[in-house]
């Protein structure tokens, strides 16, 4: 698995870098695409509501580190979660296959818009992968039975306890009222 995360993690960021880096380059040609958007978010959040090609910028730099990051496996979780909340703004812009009136104008910004959800797909089974490793909130959960290793058998010889009791009692129960 460790040659597949390898191999697929730089396939999976490569698309995410050098668009960013495209649009790093000549942010006005994708600046007026977002500008809907971004007046929209701009009159509820005012600290984003500045010059489009600023954001643009700042989108496409967040995109290129973590891109970076995700290929060269550095904190990919993390950058998985970053690239995958990036992508959703710029899909439902740049690929509103809905607002298109021309049918084969909007079969080629639908197959955009279904590429962008696979890799959002692949983005968030990467977020998740724990390189086969107990998540962040088992090894949390369980640090005190690794301290204690009373304490962690303990709990279960107990619980196995009372539930046997239990079982006793009811099995009990129905041999003598079937006499």
């Amino acid at each position: 698995m460790a040659a597949l995360r390898k191999l697929a993690r730089p396939l999976l960021a490569a698309p995410f870098v050098t668009g960013a880096l495209r649009t790093l380059r000549r942010p006005e040609a994708v600046a007026e695409v977002p500008h809907p958007v971004i007046r929209a978010v701009g009159k509820r959040v005012p600290a984003l509501a500045g010059d489009p090609q600023q954001l643009v910028r700042v989108a496409s730099t967040i995109q290129v580190a973590a891109g970076l990051l995700f290929a060269t496996g550095r904190a990919p979780r993390l950058a998985a979660l970053t690239l995958a909340a990036a992508l959703v703004p710029t899909s439902l812009t740049t690929h509103a296959f809905w607002t298109v009136e021309d049918p084969d104008e909007r079969a080629r910004q639908r197959a955009h818009f279904l590429t962008d959800l696979s890799a959002l797909g692949g983005l968030l089974i990467a977020a998740a992968d724990t390189h086969g490793k107990p998540s962040l909130a088992y090894r949390s959960r369980h640090a005190l039975d690794h301290r204690h290793p009373v304490k962690a058998v303990r709990r279960p010889v107990e619980t196995a306890a009372v539930t046997t009791a239990h079982r006793a009692k009811a099995v009990a129960a129905s041999l003598t009222g079937s006499r």
